[in-house]
């Protein structure tokens, strides 16, 4: 396999071989296999700066901006992202057992309803002016994108422990 020197967004084709994994084609007519995207900047800035990585760590395209980026590779890349990142959003905090911790969390996310075990207050970092990463006490991250936009019985809640 040749590897083509990195290139800058829309300069190739990506499609999927039999086995689903992403396939490059630059313009020349170089093929790499076994291309994997990976965000720069994926809580802050989750649609911009994507590398494509070959399998043996050598990054052969990046892309600007997912948006921009022509069907069907744009939803190839989203396709992928998707099945290897696990961040759930946390859009209402419904109740806490206790105000010290570790405690237990009872959330609504994008993924659906569930529950977690708070270790400290340690474990919810700002990541940005308005975003948070709560861990639980199994390593899963939850991400709160922006705290004001939560109900005001949830703001309470998070207040709290910030």
């Amino acid at each position: 396999m040749n590897t083509p020197t990195a290139m800058t967004t829309a300069a190739f084709q990506l499609t999927r071989n039999p086995f689903g994994r992403l396939v490059l084609t630059t313009p020349q007519g170089d093929v790499v296999e076994d291309v994997v995207p990976v965000r720069a900047f994926p809580i802050q800035s989750p649609e911009d700066g994507i590398s494509l990585i070959h399998t043996d760590g050598h990054e052969v395209a990046w892309v600007d901006n997912l948006a921009a980026l022509p069907e069907p590779a744009q939803s190839l890349i989203r396709e992928d992202l998707q099945g290897r990142e696990f961040m759930p959003t946390i859009l209402s905090i419904e109740g806490v057992t206790s105000f010290s911790t570790p405690c237990t969390w009872r959330v609504k996310t994008d993924r659906g309803d569930t529950s977690f075990v708070l270790r400290g207050d340690e474990d919810i970092r700002r990541v940005g002016p308005t975003i948070l990463l709560v861990t639980d006490s199994h390593g899963i991250q939850f991400l709160i994108r922006d705290a004001a936009t939560l109900s005001r019985e949830s703001r309470k809640i998070l207040d709290r422990f910030l």
